[in-house]
């Protein structure tokens, strides 16, 4: 699977853009401020049908204009595929596939599957639970549709939940029997999101762990902990014993909307102990396990998007990551970098074919 040719309207600060790709690595190369990220993120939309970098679809129309379309052609298993996502500004997002719309847009997760390594990976460390649940999940729902479908219940069932928690604050009211409705259906979901998390972490954690060897080239250990915020307590009765509190902050407290994914180094906490080095290389790690285990789980080479990973790697990372890369495990892939002659060099020197694009002022 490759993206053979790339066209955007209107699409962040492109008014239009169109280039065709080579099957290996395709280099986009300018200053800062240009526009690189940017061509990586319509690649992103193309597979996820949303932006890596911003969760509101109308802040990525260009300026004074009044919509965006991103349009790509992929070859997969001997087929041109042409994917569509447009947005005309305050109305509904449009996905076509082949020119034909999806009823919903979570039927086209994990088709084209990508694997992003950005600066802002960070966050994975650095903030919230969420930023780890969403990483997990994320690659989860590329090749599983039955978890997929019982988050996005389980995310709506848990809204309904907090709105009734609010309800009943503000009307100083309660009423058991409809907590109870919205109970069951949390548990019934919520119990089956745990169990394909904690499946999933069984595999993919050993991907991980020869990553994290290989990159930092040492003996140290690294750990992935799954942390369960209801504890060793059936899910049904943290539930009831947390419901106290969940009525006095009007939100639902507990559940694997809480859970959170704790990252270690020889037993000690990532964030405050493991040095820079340390941390990009268990980023990488995390990266490149994903991208593994999307492939062995559906026997395809997923796209690898590397933004700005140059600058914010020393030479060593850079060159380990850069001939693990240009190996037969890994397909097509997308380097955004602001030094052409740099990145030329290195993958010329690598005996990488590659494709240079000069991106410059609109």
């Amino acid at each position: 699977m490759f993206l053979r040719q790339l066209s955007l309207i209107n699409f962040k600060n492109y008014s239009e853009f169109e280039a065709i790709f080579i099957n290996k690595v395709n280099c986009f190369v300018g200053n800062n401020g240009l526009g690189k990220t940017n061509l990586l993120d319509a690649i992103h939309y193309l597979s996820f049908c949303k932006s890596y970098f911003n969760s509101l679809d109308g802040q990525n129309i260009k300026h004074n204009e009044g919509f965006f379309v991103i349009n790509g052609q992929f070859y997969k298993s001997g087929d041109t595929i042409e994917l569509t996502c447009g947005l005309k500004r305050n109305q509904k997002k449009v996905f076509k596939k082949n020119k034909k719309e999806y009823d919903r847009l979570s039927e086209h997760i994990g088709q084209f599957p990508i694997v992003m390594i950005s600066p802002g990976d960070s966050e994975l460390i650095n903030g919230s639970s969420e930023n780890r649940r969403k990483f997990i999940d994320s690659i989860i729902s590329q090749y599983d549709k039955v978890f997929l479908d019982k988050l996005i219940s389980y995310n709506n069932v848990l809204k309904q939940r907090n709105a009734l928690l609010k309800h009943f604050f503000e009307s100083r009211s309660y009423d058991s029997e409809t907590i109870d409705i919205w109970n069951e259906q949390l548990i019934s979901y919520g119990n089956s999101i745990l169990e394909i998390r904690l499946d999933f972490l069984k595999k993919f954690i050993p991907l991980f762990n020869k990553f994290y060897q290989f990159i930092s080239d040492s003996e140290e250990l690294a750990s992935l902990i799954y942390s369960n915020s209801i504890g060793d307590k059936s899910f049904k009765v943290a539930l009831i014993t947390s419901l106290a509190r969940d009525r006095a902050v009007q939100y639902t407290t507990i559940g694997p909307h809480k859970d959170d994914l704790d990252f270690l180094l020889n037993g000690f906490s990532l964030k405050k102990f493991a040095s820079q080095g340390q941390q990009k290389s268990f980023l990488l790690a995390l990266k490149l396990a994903q991208f593994d285990f999307i492939k062995e789980q559906k026997n395809i080479k997923p796209l690898l998007l590397l933004d700005d990973v140059y600058d914010k790697l020393d030479e060593t990372r850079f060159t380990k990551l850069l001939e693990m890369v240009s190996s037969e495990n890994f397909g097509q892939i997308f380097i955004t970098d602001t030094h052409p002659e740099r990145i030329e060099k290195l993958l010329n020197d690598k005996q990488i074919e590659n494709k240079i694009f000069i991106i410059s002022n609109n």
